[in-house]
């Protein structure tokens, strides 16, 4: 059962042109068409089901810079100084707030390889992160148990409510001026002399000078129908919701086998940090040896398995005519089936590290695809063969908490104008100019 998500009412009719059109109403196109908008540029965002109805209201809800890839770690830096004043830059309740994030360490090499990113990546941005103690992490989480090495730890990160936050960055758009359609796939672009002219959606073409895709899982499927390689897999995972809980810890922590953030309602968001499935499709084929050192690296927290999932992507149609209905139309919103077996081993790893979840009531439990790369890094990039076609793609389960900063630089990168951070690290040509990107060992 998907969670709950505040919804979005579509605008009644499509506009005949805009300025931009952006693909895809999770927390990247929303914060993209956002930051357009507020801009003073006409944009259009399409959705092909609903806001926020996939991945952008099935993560976690961490807001966080600690741990992140160096290559990402900038963007970072600005999504958290936006998020610390989204709330009362769009007046609307986005859920966030400042808690911290505590990683609990269980061994000595977790601790030294916490520290590695502090000497290589923390020290070098003059952030807060710092390791402590188990009795200092005992003060910052109280109930703590277990026989743990100690922590790391950075006050300044935070959470927000994934159901909250991109819902009202879509209306704060359309107070700027953004239309806001759902239930309006994009079956693909139109181009003049190689150039974007438009789209074609399902109700119709909308003149444009630029296209965002932000389709999340499905964006190598739009670019494959472009004759554009994106290399993307599917990550599944679960996710449980449970009752208020009084005396659990205010700070979002993560320790072997679990993850946890608070909720506005008192409730606790758990999931399994260390246990999620990746299902052998035809792209896995495809895209295999791109894949093949981030698998590998990860192999403790990945597992790979043959299910139907293959035969369900086999059928799925690789391409497709403008005037023809799509696959966009025929999943309006994915809706993974939640994995058991993966939370009753957080609900164990939960229940040993802080005694008091031994009595939580589960009351909501789902499924999510995240949407990966194959060095789990975004894509944020103009695609260079297709003037006016650009990518914001690949969060690989980053995507939420680093969307403020995704969206804003997406926004300087199609208006041409000087990027908030370098946008080089996030450049679509890696993937095809032979530059072979590979996941770094310390995120």
């Amino acid at each position: 059962m998907p969670p709950h998500v505040e919804p979005v009412t579509s605008d009644p009719t499509q506009p005949d042109r805009t300025s931009v059109v952006v693909i895809g109403g999770g927390i990247i196109g929303v914060c993209t068409a956002y930051f357009l908008a507020a801009k003073g540029v006409p944009v259009t965002l399409c959705e092909k089901g609903e806001i926020a109805a996939e991945q952008s209201s099935r993560n976690w809800g961490w807001c966080r810079k600690m741990g992140r890839d160096p290559r990402e770690i900038a963007l970072a830096i600005e999504a958290l100084r936006l998020w610390h004043e989204l709330n009362r830059t769009i007046g609307a309740e986005t859920g966030f707030r400042r808690c911290g994030i505590v990683y609990l360490c269980k061994t000595q090499a977790d601790l030294e390889k916490r520290q590695s990113w502090l000497d290589l990546v923390a020290s070098a941005h003059q952030l807060d992160s710092r390791l402590i103690t188990r009795d200092q992490a005992a003060r910052i989480l109280p109930g703590l148990a277990g026989p743990w090495a100690g922590a790391l730890f950075t006050p300044s990160d935070g959470r927000a409510e994934p159901g909250l936050a991109a819902p009202a960055i879509a209306e704060a758009a359309r107070r700027n001026g953004a239309k806001i359609l759902t239930q309006c796939a994009v079956r693909g672009i139109e181009t003049e002399a190689g150039r974007v002219k438009g789209v074609v959606t399902e109700k119709g073409r909308i003149a444009c000078d630029s296209v965002v895709l932000a389709g999340g899982v499905w964006s190598s499927l739009f670019c494959g129908n472009l004759g554009l390689k994106l290399p993307q897999l599917k990550v599944f995972s679960a996710v449980m919701r449970t009752e208020p809980l009084p005396g659990g810890p205010e700070t979002s922590v993560s320790g072997t086998g679990f993850g946890l953030r608070k909720r506005l309602d008192g409730g606790y968001t758990v999931a399994n940090w260390n246990d999620n499935i990746a299902e052998i499709v035809p792209d896995s084929l495809r895209f295999g040896p791109d894949f093949r050192p981030l698998l590998k690296l990860h192999r403790d927290s990945i597992r790979v398995r043959l299910s139907s999932q293959f035969v369900k992507e086999w059928r799925t149609p690789r391409t497709w005519a403008l005037d023809a209905e799509s696959p966009f139309e025929k999943t309006r919103i994915l809706d993974p089936a939640s994995r058991d077996e993966i939370l009753h081993k957080a609900q164990d790893a939960v229940s040993a590290a802080f005694p008091v979840f031994h009595d939580m009531t589960v009351t909501e439990t789902w499924g999510g695809a995240i949407d990966v790369t194959p060095d789990a890094v975004p894509v944020i990039s103009a695609v260079d063969t297709i003037p006016g076609f650009f990518i914001a793609t690949g969060f690989s389960g980053h995507g939420f908490g680093i969307s403020p900063g995704a969206g804003r630089l997406m926004a300087d990168l199609v208006m041409g104008e000087t990027p908030v951070v370098d946008p080089s690290p996030f450049r679509y040509s890696r993937f095809i100019d032979g530059s072979r990107p590979l996941p770094s060992p310390l995120a």
